[in-house]
């Protein structure tokens, strides 16, 4: 059953209806069109005498996603045709065309590429731009076009990809932070339930718990790629103390991920074992309030990014389980609690929040 409600959260398939694909797709499409007419039409003005492909290539590569997803993909197109274009050149000029000249072509194009790759993974473009210098009929002149029509493309690009329908990360955010605070509440909370039923249910947890984590370091990675793309979206900057507090929140849920793996591995480790089936006992009665006193701290902490009263009630709720039971099974199920509570709200020295005893470290 709780693999099951855990599930829930794990996939969310996007609607195939044609006016929501058209929606989400929509801008995309249209920035790509707008950009490449624009670069078409920018080599024409700068006296393109045939049909300036290469230019209009550019966007049509690099348009994809947000304004610093742009930049790096077009400093990739051009330092790549770059090279690719002296790489086939340098060795037409030494060798005739040949199987052997070929192989040379295409491995000094690898290992540029490598070197070559602005940020992103192996620079594809330098071997390819080797290889249609080594096919043309005229190497020097297909250099010449292809290296300036490439640049103005390149430069059409960075320069309109911030102006045109840029994405709005503070929507996609805060669709993540939500997300991301009810997948920690569901593998907190659902841990808890699993304490004591079966070793069988407590090990799905585990899965159930892996995929929620899988999630939430996804979604805190779209966070961090989001914040950066905001300093190349002009048209958005009065988001940016809003995108900023989000990613901190999405950033923090993943903090707390490793001390819920912990705790189903603990949940899981302890079910069904009979020399423990005293301290399991007295942990079903006193972990679900627990749990729930602290998925409301992290709630309240990740939605406005400071400690709550729920904070105080939780460790209220920690320190009265350490004063009951002090049992070391029970402080190995007790220490992920803590752990997230102070990640939450990083102890200090003297009392905690609303003037409650701070928690030991071994409790």
């Amino acid at each position: 059953m709780h693999r099951s409600r855990a599930a829930l959260f794990t996939h969310r398939p996007r609607s195939s209806r044609p006016r929501d694909v058209l929606r989400a797709e929509g801008p995309a499409a249209a920035r790509i069109v707008v950009t490449v007419a624009a670069a078409w039409q920018v080599a024409l003005w700068l006296g393109a005498d045939q049909p300036p492909v290469y230019a209009a290539v550019v966007p049509l590569v690099a348009l994809r996603g947000d304004p610093l997803t742009a930049l790096a993909t077009s400093l990739q197109r051009v330092l790549g045709v770059v090279a690719g274009v002296l790489i086939g050149i340098a060795v037409l000029n030494v060798l005739h065309p040949s199987t052997a000249a070929l192989a040379l072509v295409v491995a000094l194009g690898l290992g540029a590429g490598t070197l070559l790759r602005a940020g992103g993974p192996l620079n594809l473009q330098v071997p390819a731009s080797s290889l249609l210098v080594f096919a043309s009929t005229s190497p020097d002149a297909y250099a010449f076009h292809r290296l300036w029509e490439t640049g103005a493309g390149a430069a059409v690009t960075i320069l309109l990809a911030p102006l045109l329908w840029p994405p709005d990360p503070r929507r996609s955010l805060s669709a993540l932070a939500h997300d991301s605070r009810t997948r920690l509440v569901q593998a907190l909370t659902g841990t808890a339930a699993v304490l004591g039923t079966d070793p069988g249910t407590a090990r799905g947890n585990v899965s159930a718990v892996a995929g929620h984590i899988d999630a939430i370091r996804t979604a805190a990675a779209s966070a961090r790629e989001a914040e950066r793309a905001m300093r190349f979206n002009p048209l958005r900057r009065r988001h940016r103390d809003t995108v900023t507090r989000l990613v901190r929140s999405i950033v923090t849920a993943e903090r707390l991920t490793p001390h819920l793996a912990t705790l189903a591995r603990e949940v899981a480790a302890f079910t069904g074992r009979d020399d423990l089936i005293p301290v399991v006992a007295d942990a079903r009665r006193r972990m679900p309030g627990l749990a729930a006193s602290t998925a409301q701290a992290i709630n309240h902490v990740l939605e406005s990014g400071r400690p709550q009263p729920a904070l105080s009630r939780a460790r209220n709720d920690l320190s009265a389980y350490a004063h009951a039971d002090s049992r070391p099974a029970a402080v190995a199920l007790r220490r992920p609690f803590k752990e997230i509570l102070d990640e939450l709200d990083p102890p200090s020295e003297g009392p905690g929040p609303g003037g409650h005893p701070r928690i030991p470290a071994g409790t």
